[in-house]
């Protein structure tokens, strides 16, 4: 007989969603996070923006969970106290040859079921933001900026209210499937812990983010051959000097770049209204680059430094909409790495329930961008999908 119901692997924002949506069906559910607290991953390390959903193919996940995610997490932001603000966001065009993929964009947001979505002229762009310049704009009043950590520990919280056991230092290093569970495997991290542990589980859930498809590997999946090998790439934030702060009330992006590698360099509001720009796109050599250690299958060989060289480039691409900006407004601050399937062009989040030697494991594999905002979507699949199992 299995010791635990559902074991939920990684305390970022979705596997704590997930850990919520779990014991709140009445599972008995237990979440393993490697650091020593949960969103200290990719979670806590992005622009915090709740995104309106009209970049993705129509039908896709991403579109799908964006949309739907979003109006879950306002609802349960405003439930919970989290601090959450509809700023709104404004593509801009600073050419008039970028007007037609604005309109593109305003078509696939339509399509995609993105509320209030507009495209706004040269005369309004500059009555909402006077201090942007531009040609034309599309308007999202729905995007939204949230405290990413925030809304990730009362998930937590809720997990636990509802009798989940939320570990932290807790890094999973094996997984073996026996006749009806998986036995899954600890060894400890930090100070304190003196001992590792195993138990045995029916279900395993991997949202364990950028070593996502480690875990996967870990418990024997041919990632590979299934195409899910991660490529990570580095996203860097230069801060706007504070006295600009309250200058421009909404997030402001470029048409993003053709090869689809990220959104462009962005203005970030933060909830005091601090702004930042960012992220840029590196590509990572590092995990992504190696096989995995089976004595060490979750070692970190990411540079979390930003590079102020970079700083002259985050200058360039920002000055075309921001002409006030100078050189010496901009500071290296944060940066990112995200768990990407392709370094260009798209492709979707994974969320598979396995069968065969492998049944009771769902991997959610590729969870970049909009994955913050979708969280609570690619929650509620994931319940369904658990239920269905422990239902057979």
């Amino acid at each position: 007989m299995c010791e635990i119901t559902a074991t939920v692997i990684g305390g970022g924002i979705v596997g704590c969603a997930v850990a919520a949506g779990l014991s709140g069906q009445g599972v008995a559910t237990v979440l393993l996070e490697k650091d020593d607290a949960v969103a200290r991953g990719t979670t806590s390390r992005n622009s915090e923006v709740v995104h309106g959903g009209m970049y993705y193919p129509a039908g896709s996940m991403k579109a799908r969970y964006c949309v739907q995610g979003r109006r879950m997490l306002k609802e349960f932001c405003t439930a919970t106290g989290v601090q959450y603000r509809e700023c709104g966001k404004l593509i801009v065009a600073i050419a008039d040859q970028e007007i037609p993929e604005l309109e593109r964009l305003l078509e696939l947001g339509l399509l995609n079921g993105v509320e209030d979505l507009r495209l706004v002229d040269g005369a309004e762009l500059l009555r909402l933001e006077p201090e942007i310049r531009a040609k034309a704009g599309l308007y999202s009043p729905r995007t939204a900026i949230l405290d990413a950590e925030g809304a990730t520990r009362a998930y937590a919280d809720q997990a636990r209210s509802q009798g989940a056991q939320i570990m932290i230092s807790a890094p999973v290093t094996g997984l073996e499937r026996g006749r009806d569970c998986w036995k899954v495997q600890v060894t400890p991290a930090g100070d304190g812990r003196r001992e590792g542990w195993s138990h045995s589980s029916r279900l395993v859930i991997n949202a364990a983010g950028l070593f996502s498809d480690r875990m996967a590997a870990l418990a024997g999946v041919g990632i590979a051959a299934r195409g899910w090998k991660l490529v990570h790439s580095k996203g860097n934030y230069f801060r706007i000097d504070p006295r600009h702060a309250g200058r421009v009330e909404r997030l402001i992006y470029p048409v993003p770049p053709a090869d689809g590698s990220s959104l462009g360099v962005h203005v970030c509001l933060d909830l005091n209204g601090q702004l930042r720009l960012g992220p840029d796109f590196e590509s990572v050599i590092g995990v992504s680059g190696q096989e995995m250690d089976p004595a060490d299958p979750l070692a970190e060989l990411w540079d979390y430094r930003v590079d102020p060289s970079r700083g002259a480039e985050f200058f360039r691409d920002a000055t075309g909409f921001l002409p006030w900006l100078k050189p010496e407004d901009l500071g290296p601050d944060q940066c990112g790495i995200r768990p990407k399937l392709a370094l260009s062009g798209f492709r979707d989040f994974v969320v598979c329930r396995e069968g065969g030697d492998l049944t009771g494991l769902i991997n959610l594999i590729g969870i970049d961008s909009p994955g913050l905002t979708c969280a609570p979507a690619l929650a509620r699949e994931v319940v369904r999908l658990a239920m269905e199992l422990l239902d057979e």
